[in-house]
This record gives structure tokens, C-alpha cells and sequence, in this order.
């Protein structure tokens, strides 16, 4: 992982096709390195969420190539790796078991972020329908102990499909049901990583479930 955040810090400071270009041998090697990890991190997750089953790091992996059709910003290249680990890749609506290696900015995380209107619903609904085993799930200590509260934009009033007097309203208002992790780079490259990432997504696990079977109809 060190030599996968000092690519990445070179390449924000360099962030040009002419610099990516001439340098597509350390692209490769930390790109590389990367899907090593994430190909090696996989059997952990399996071991307590199955769905997981067969997935391959490849199917986890975002590209490095940034969008910049719609964006102010032109600078060709993300300063980030990433890998988004759900049942069937990254390109799935499920919730995922997220890993972001960015120098200053590492973190862990998982759940849906920004889901399409009928994700988003089903999910409200399931929480709709069993609060009392969301709000468990979401105040475990294991849970506590690596999430600080959901992550992402907030309704100002409950959605108009649900009643305002609802006891959990406030939770049904999030336009994501996405938590974060937040690392450093020390701990990124020390030889524990795979270790605390795999302690953290088994906290993350029950909540990726419920999700997840909000969503098997969607």
C-alpha cells in the first residue's frame, strides 16, 4: 500500500496525460498492488457475509480515468484507488464494503450512497417496517465503535410516503445509507491493514444485510 499512495501522490501533483503517460509503469505496479489487496481482502469478507461468494477484485475496482464531460474540474485522473466489494461488483445497486486509499484521506465504509429512487424507497420502507432492529443494528458497540452516524445529505422533513409522527422520521430523511471509517496512511501501509479493515467490515456486516434485503426485490 505504500508504494500504491506514493504513486498516487506523485500523480497529484503531476495530474497530466503527458506525465500519466510517461509513468504507465508505476501506474501499473501500484494498480497492481492494489487489486493484490483486494483479492487477498475478498476470502476475509466471505468468511462472514457469503454473498460475496466468487467475486473477483476486478469487478471491485474503479477505473483511474475521471469523467470530466459534466465537471469544472479537467484534471484527467483521480489521486485515488478505490473498491467498492457487494454482491455482484461494484456496478450492483447492493450495499458494498467500500476501501478508498487516497494520501490524507483513507477510509473504509460501506452501504448504498445516493441510490436510485427505487432503491432509496425500498430501503426507507424496510426501516419503516422494523425500526426497532435498524436502531439495534446501528447502536451495537461494534457498530459505534468504527461509524460516527450515517454519512451524506439529509431531508429537511420525513419523505412525503411516510407519516411525520413516525418515531424513527429522522432516519428515513437520509438520501444515503452510507458510513465511513476514517484511517491514515500509517495505518494503510502497516502490515495489520488487511487485519483492522476486516474487524471493521465485520462490524459493517449486519447493516449491509439489512440493506441488502431491502433491496433483493429492487
Amino acid at each position: 500500500m505504500k508504494n500504491v499512495l506514493s504513486f498516487l501522490d506523485d500523480l497529484k501533483k503531476k495530474n497530466e496525460r503527458e506525465w500519466f503517460l510517461a509513468n504507465q509503469e508505476s501506474y501499473h505496479k501500484a494498480r497492481n498492488g492494489f487489486a493484490d489487496f483486494v483479492a487477498a481482502l475478498i476470502p476475509r469478507l466471505v468468511s462472514f457475509d457469503k454473498e460475496l461468494a466468487g467475486l473477483e477484485a476486478r469487478q471491485c475496482m474503479f477505473r483511474i480515468y475521471r469523467d470530466t464531460r459534466f465537471s469544472r474540474d479537467k484534471t484527467p485522473y483521480k489521486t485515488n484507488m478505490g473498491a467498492a466489494m457487494s454482491k455482484g461488483g461494484r456496478k450492483n445497486h447492493f450495499a458494498a464494503y467500500y476501501l478508498h486509499i487516497e494520501p490524507g484521506n483513507v477510509f473504509a465504509g460501506g452501504g448504498i450512497w445516493m441510490p436510485q429512487s427505487p432503491a432509496l424507497k425500498a430501503v426507507r420502507q424496510e426501516i419503516f417496517y422494523n425500526l426497532s432492529e435498524f436502531e439495534n443494528i446501528i447502536g451495537k458497540e461494534a457498530f459505534v465503535r468504527y461509524f460516527n452516524g450515517l454519512e451524506g445529505e439529509v431531508l429537511k422533513r420525513p419523505p412525503r410516503d411516510f407519516p411525520n409522527d413516525f418515531p424513527g422520521a429522522k432516519l428515513l430523511r437520509h438520501k444515503s445509507y452510507a458510513v465511513i471509517h476514517p484511517l491514515d496512511d500509517g495505518q494503510a501501509c502497516a502490515e495489520d491493514f488487511a487485519d483492522r479493515l476486516e474487524e471493521v467490515f465485520r462490524a459493517l456486516h449486519p447493516f449491509n444485510s439489512f440493506i441488502n434485503r431491502a433491496l433483493a426485490d429492487v
